[in-house]
């Protein structure tokens, strides 16, 4: 089995780590926190002190933090994975972030000989959870066709786009969907709720019809239920419609319902609700309407 590093163990590094290390790899993993790298267990997993130490061990390195900065912290930061990497070794960053960065990151990695691929995921915890994660994969092909099959421990639908920094613009495109939909979910469950008709009646029909959706769904049911325990926090909304945003901005492309999704997410974020699921878009719907959905 190959030797594969992973730097981020947070509510989607952690399970994903646990399927590669379920298949029966080593993985030696690094994370800011020593305590959630330490509650793994011993079973295939190795410990170790920076990310610079998971790069010497390992041939395949994943990375899944948070944003832009972070990416470039752990790969080029002080020990970091750039010190410990091999010449032709392989580092998979899954997190969402710019892709003009991404796009210099594997530049600034290839001049050391090495392979970087960008692959952000769409799926959330219970993706991560269950490994029906959809992965979205930027880089060469070839070195996307050598490390396919760990991909496919982690995701269910797994999709070379292109060179680097394809993946991380459909993140970005999966994302302005995302956010428009829920949007759209919110104000036709406001809409509902306020005309006295039950919203979970209305749901249930809509989902039979061409509304359709998966947003509608798990987060139109996570509205009518009130349960915002973050599967994908607000704060991550915002970061990734930010990403959006600037290189909409880069290209002169107008993306207004990502706008107004933001500025909905900007106001959950001022009332200190960042750390609830993005579902709770619907909030701000209730407060302009007077109404809260419920059945």
């Amino acid at each position: 089995m190959t030797n594969l590093g992973f730097v981020g163990l947070g509510i989607m590094g952690k399970p994903m780590a646990g399927h590669l290390a379920a298949a029966g790899h080593t993985v030696h993993v690094f994370n800011r926190t020593p305590k959630t790298a330490q509650e793994l267990g011993t079973k295939n997993f190795v410990v170790c002190k920076s990310s610079r130490e998971v790069a010497e061990k390992s041939d395949v390195v994943f990375t899944m933090v948070s944003d832009t900065p972070d990416v470039e912290k752990v790969i080029f930061g002080p020990e970091g994975l750039f010190d410990g990497l091999k010449h032709s070794s392989v580092v998979i960053d899954m997190s969402t972030i710019s892709p003009v960065a991404t796009k210099d990151f594997a530049k600034r990695l290839s001049a050391r000989k090495v392979h970087m691929l960008d692959a952000p995921v769409s799926g959330g915890q219970a993706g991560a959870e269950q490994a029906t994660l959809s992965i979205m994969v930027g880089g060469e092909a070839p070195v996307f066709e050598r490390v396919k099959p760990y991909f496919d421990l982690m995701g269910k639908n797994v999709i070379y786009i292109g060179t680097n920094g394809a993946g991380q613009t459909c993140k970005l495109a999966n994302q302005i969907l995302v956010a428009a939909t829920l949007e759209g979910v919110s104000e036709a469950l406001v809409f509902a709720s306020k005309a006295g008709v039950d919203p979970s009646k209305v749901r249930q029909a809509l989902l039979g019809g061409a509304a359709q959706s998966r947003i509608l769904d798990v987060h139109g049911k996570r509205m009518i239920d009130r349960n915002f325990v973050p599967g994908f926090k607000i704060s991550l909304q915002q970061k990734d419609l930010n990403l959006v945003l600037q290189t909409a901005r880069s290209m002169g492309v107008s993306v207004p319902s990502t706008a107004i999704a933001q500025e909905f997410y900007n106001s959950l974020a001022g009332q200190g609700c960042g750390d609830l699921d993005n579902s709770a878009l619907v909030q701000v719907l209730e407060k302009l309407a007077g109404k809260i959905v419920e059945e």
